[in-house]
């Protein structure tokens, strides 16, 4: 496997988000970042479209309410980031460990 397990997620995320490239220092912490700036994005200019994502990524809808409903109004972008994140890396790592089968 030529990519990280975190590097592998941003690949996946950035599917969905159009995020741009990390060139150098990679860290799930800048990844989680850009992630939290694009989230706050379209919660600001394009809700539906962020409600789209988070289906199609498969996050659990009780996940998403209890975000949306119980964070902090200045934490509900990094942690549904958060979320997402797991999320993914959880597939990423389910594809991992079923594609040596």
């Amino acid at each position: 496997m030529s990519q990280s397990l975190p590097e592998e997620t941003f690949s996946l995320i950035t599917q969905n988000f159009q995020l741009p490239e990390i060139q150098e220092g990679f860290s799930e912490e800048k990844a989680l970042e850009i992630l939290t700036k694009a989230i706050s994005q379209l919660m600001d200019r394009n809700l539906e479209r962020l409600l789209q994502i988070c289906y199609r990524v498969d996050l659990p809808e009780n996940t998403l309410k209890r975000i949306l409903h119980e964070s902090e109004p200045e934490k509900v972008a990094a942690d549904l980031a958060k979320a997402l994140w797991d999320r993914q890396k959880q597939k990423v790592e389910i594809r991992r460990r079923y594609s040596d089968i």
